[in-house]
């Protein structure tokens, strides 16, 4: 059974990432499980870079135990003064280095007007240096959001053609996943004999 995780990051409740992200949610049909976790609703601690951080919080094993058991994750993340949320980026930190390794990573930004492309610019840059995820080359930003993938029977010709785009985003991400399943295997099998010495990216 392949799962894919859907982690959105805004800090507010009923957030314009979090509808997208349950959208996301419902059209990625192709995977036998999904979940979506929204992050404002789990109350992470600031990340300090200790353990304790993580083993005191009482959200945290659930979180890390749908990542684990993930075989592909999505990130929806709202801009903020033209960065992804700090929420999202505490939420990375919190990761541990081996739960997101040798997994799919798709990438969404939402955004109310017409920008978005900074955020992922960053996730990508910076924020998943020491994860090893393996970004996939499609990403999703969802501008003037407010007029978007709302529940209705009548669409806009630009509607459909961002829901269309997203199935084609969920299908290649699905391909995605069946082919990196084998090989976290095989790596996990065969570990290069110094692996611990080369846990951080470059």
């Amino acid at each position: 059974m392949m799962s894919l995780v859907i982690v959105s990051g805004s800090q507010r409740p009923h957030s314009e990432s979090a509808r997208v992200a349950e959208y996301i949610t419902r059209a990625a049909v192709m995977f036998e499980h999904t979940r979506h976790i929204e992050l404002c609703q789990m109350d992470l601690p600031f990340w300090d870079g200790s353990q304790q951080s993580r083993a005191n919080h009482p959200h945290w094993n659930e979180i890390s135990d749908a990542l684990n058991n993930a075989d592909a994750i999505a990130l929806v993340t709202p801009e903020w003064g033209g960065m992804a949320s700090p929420l999202m980026k505490n939420f990375l930190l919190m990761c541990e280095q081996h739960t997101l390794a040798h997994k799919p990573l798709f990438l969404s930004a939402v955004v109310s007007g017409v920008s978005g492309t900074y955020p992922i610019a960053e996730l990508k840059m910076n924020a998943l240096k020491n994860l090893k995820s393996v970004v996939v080359p499609d990403h999703l930003i969802v501008r003037n959001v407010n007029d978007l993938l709302h529940h209705s029977e009548q669409v806009s010709e630009r509607d459909q053609s961002l829901r269309t785009r997203i199935d084609y985003y969920l299908h290649m991400l699905k391909h995605y996943t069946d082919a990196m399943v084998p090989l976290r295997e095989r790596i996990s099998r065969e570990p290069h004999p110094q692996q611990q010495q080369f846990i951080y990216g470059m």
